[in-house]
């Protein structure tokens, strides 16, 4: 039997952004062989047109398996992995609609589990596995916990969190991204691995010579003109966890001095924050594009509110708005705070405004530059590491039923 042995592993789409488990996978192959299930999702479906893009990219994906984009994300076409993406039901909410996604799963992915060399060990980072954990003819299942669905914004959270109470009962290994998770998850009796994200730094190096045209080529249309004085610049998906009232504070303060960029994905963002005179938003960028973006940028910020949802979660952006070497100002919150010494905290709109002002004046402190030469032990490879090792002390799960049964249910 292989000490390395193949991963089965559900989470968001292989290529679509750069995932925590994406960069540890990246650095598990080729040594493991890898069947990456992209999945349908777990947003509730909406008539919007968000959802409707994402509806017809599904449906290309059913109709034509695309082989992986090397271009996609920051990363090569790895060798030792296969994507599929099987169809789904995109509702969970009903046991008819579980009983049906069941049925997809389990039909499309029991044979393609049965080409691999032996049964892999499962990781998933989503609740919509639950029904599968009896009937897959896997090792075992770690559930990799990256977010509080049952607080997640857009989420059907009821029945997310009733799919994740079960993963965490099933699985035979958890692994969480902070201690805050840890927390809950102890509270449903069940004791975690805490493995906080890294940070590729190299990737982070500032690039020489952006030119300011680049980032006025890459503003939504009618936003090239808001592109005046300093930059102030976040990065990732903007929805209710960003807080309106320290980015209308942080607009007012700053008044003609400098623009606020909003670059990514939009999910129910609070239309005001757009309509600001000194806000300018780009829409979703490429990964490999954000080290240009923050090349030009002034400030980093990360005016998240003060919730569950974000008192739960480590953001990914975090170590590496640190990795640019730019001056940092985020919001007071648990994860952030192992950090303070090499950025600025604020709980207060008001705070936050001053604290960017500060170090628009000041530039980054030397203080913070030192704090952040810890980066450098934090890098995925070291990550992956340890979750490697994590994997291989994982007992077998008895089979509880062979996999002709299964393909007989099926």
């Amino acid at each position: 039997m292989s000490l390395n042995r193949p991963l089965l592993v559900f989470a968001d789409d292989w290529g679509r952004h750069p995932s925590s488990c994406q960069h540890l996978v990246n650095h598990l192959l080729p040594e493991r062989e890898t069947l990456w299930v992209n999945t349908i999702g777990t947003r509730t479906p909406r008539l919007d047109l968000a959802t409707l893009r994402r509806a017809s990219g599904k449906l290309l994906e059913w109709v034509q398996p695309r082989r992986v984009d090397p271009g996609a994300t920051a990363f090569h076409c790895p060798e030792g992995l296969r994507v599929t993406s099987p169809k789904m039901w995109p509702w969970f909410s009903r046991s008819h609609d579980r009983w049906l996604n069941r049925k997809l799963l389990t039909r499309h992915l029991v044979p393609l589990i049965n080409e691999m060399e032996e049964p892999p060990t499962a990781i998933t980072t989503l609740p919509i596995v639950a029904d599968l954990m009896p009937l897959l003819p896997v090792r075992s299942w770690v559930y990799y916990c990256v977010d509080d669905f049952s607080r997640w914004p857009g989420l059907d959270q009821k029945s997310m969190a009733r799919m994740e109470r079960e993963v965490i009962d099933r699985a035979d290994r958890i692994v969480a991204v902070s201690r805050k998770l840890q927390d809950r998850i102890a509270g449903f009796g069940r004791e975690s691995d805490l493995l906080t994200h890294g940070v590729d730094y190299d990737f982070w190096k500032h690039p020489e010579g952006v030119p300011s045209s680049w980032l006025a080529g890459k503003l939504s249309a009618g936003n090239a003109a808001r592109l005046t004085g300093r930059l102030v610049v976040f990065w990732g998906v903007i929805d209710p966890r960003m807080d309106t009232g320290f980015v209308v504070e942080l607009s007012r303060s700053l008044g003609t001095s400098a623009t606020i960029v909003l670059a990514g994905p939009q999910q129910d963002a609070d239309p005001g924050l757009f309509r600001l005179p000194n806000v300018a938003k780009t829409g979703p960028l490429p990964f490999a594009d954000l080290p240009k973006l923050a090349a030009l940028a002034d400030v980093l910020v990360m005016p998240y509110v003060d919730a569950p949802v974000t008192r739960a979660m480590q953001p990914l952006k975090l170590a590496e708005y640190l990795a640019t070497g730019k001056p940092a100002v985020v919001r007071d919150l648990p994860a952030n705070r192992e950090w303070s010494h090499a950025l600025d905290l604020a709980s207060s709109a008001e705070g936050f405004a001053e604290a960017v002002k500060m170090r628009l004046r000041d530039g980054i402190d030397p203080k913070q530059v030192v704090a952040r030469e810890r980066l450098r032990l934090e890098g995925w490879e070291a990550k992956a590491k340890e979750l490697h090792e994590w994997l291989e002390v994982i007992p077998n799960r008895p089979m509880l039923r062979s996999t002709s049964e299964i393909v007989l249910e099926i």
